[in-house]
């Protein structure tokens, strides 16, 4: 495998592994009542509809037809892909869902 293959397979792997993220985080808000579009907005105000949350959202199932996917998995997911600002505030929204 040349340099350029290897290179194509990094990328592509990537992008694999952000989409599950991104279905992870969808998932998530899934299972807790919560709109994965009206929460990446909070941390993404300015990025419009994101095409890969568009796909994910096709993905999920309802919550009862889902595995629990811990508070604690999500935010090291997001850590891991350096998604910061949206884990912020999915921090906030576990706050506040402790609360109600």
């Amino acid at each position: 495998m040349n340099s350029k293959d290897m290179e194509q397979k990094v990328i592509e792997n990537y992008q694999r592994d952000e989409e599950m993220m991104i279905l992870v985080f969808a998932q998530w808000c899934i299972n807790r009542g919560l709109d994965p579009e009206e929460i990446y907005t909070k941390a993404y105000p300015n990025q419009g509809k994101n095409k890969s949350l568009q796909y994910a959202l096709d993905l999920t199932v309802p919550k009862e037809e889902s595995e629990e996917i811990q508070d604690q998995t999500l935010l090291g997911v997001l850590s891991l892909f350096g998604n910061d600002d949206l884990a912020i505030v999915v921090t906030e929204e576990i706050r506040r869902l402790k609360k109600a």
